[in-house]
């Protein structure tokens, strides 16, 4: 592999682990979610399952955290490749707000500076 496709490679599994991430925070909120409708379809108090719908909501917020870090990570990424001497590389197609996108001159609105 030429040094483009490594950089790339690494890229696209920064952005997988980033999508990942949010996945499973989506996921376990639908779980709280759920949690709150069972308990209000089956009539139970709010104390009926607190203890296994604050692990939940314990779960979320530790994902939160990792999010966090993986934000700080791609962040880091992104120094060391400038440090490196890699200049500026385009990655693929995102899902992330305009707004959020890096903007260089010449650089197409569906790609990303990293």
């Amino acid at each position: 592999m030429d040094r483009t496709e490594v950089v790339a490679s690494l890229a696209g599994d920064l952005n997988a682990t980033e999508q990942a991430v949010d996945a499973a925070i989506a996921h376990a909120t639908t779980l709280v979610q759920s949690f709150i409708g069972a308990r209000t379809a089956l009539s139970l108090s709010p104390v009926a399952a607190a203890e296994s719908q604050a692990k939940a909501m314990a779960a979320i917020a530790a994902l939160a955290a990792a999010r966090a870090a993986v934000v700080e990570c791609h962040a880091e990424m992104a120094k060391d490749h400038r440090r490196l001497g890699f200049g500026t590389y385009m990655g693929g197609i995102l899902d992330k707000p305009a707004e959020d996108r890096p903007r260089t001159a010449g650089s197409a609105d569906h790609l990303r500076a990293v």
